[in-house]
């Protein structure tokens, strides 16, 4: 089952790579194409911070190191969860593959250009959520899934009961 796993990770880094590219080389930095008019644009955004451009404006040196050094350690934590529970396709096999191939992919940006490549913008008059991308979606996905699993599944020991 390990090769799914991996695969549903590799399938997100395939993903994120290619809409990245995309947006990167078909739309100017800064310019927006709107989809749903009053509530949803692609846009083309460079996002040196963390995930919805938390400490994007934070002015220190160490500020793309320290995400890149979390990164990894991330990266290794969820690798290894993955390894140790990928017997068998479950929405926490599941989770933790979208996780790993959302981290890869943002990882991946700040590596090569110090940034990220946001284009998604969802927003309702001048509401709008962060611009984020594919790994992000893949990483909270992920997460909502491990939420559910640890909220909503009974463990083995309270199903016998």
């Amino acid at each position: 089952m390990r090769k799914y796993h991996f695969l549903i990770a590799l399938f997100v880094i395939a993903l994120d790579r290619a809409s990245k590219w995309t947006i990167a080389h078909r739309l100017s930095l800064h310019d927006s194409v709107s989809v749903i008019p009053g509530f949803f644009r692609i846009i083309h955004a460079e996002n040196p911070g963390a995930a919805f451009g938390i400490f994007a404006d934070s002015p220190s040196q160490w500020k793309v190191g320290l995400l890149i050094a979390f990164s990894i350690i991330a990266l290794l934590i969820v690798s290894l969860l993955l390894w140790k529970n990928s017997h068998s396709l479950t929405s926490t096999g599941i989770g933790l593959s979208l996780i790993l191939g959302g981290a890869v992919g943002n990882l991946w940006d700040r590596l090569v250009s110090r940034h990220v490549v946001d284009f998604l913008l969802f927003y309702v008059g001048s509401h709008q959520w962060p611009a984020f991308n594919v790994a992000d979606s893949a990483i909270v996905v992920g997460a909502g899934l491990l939420v559910f699993e640890i909220l909503f599944t009974k463990s083995p020991s309270q199903q016998s009961a």
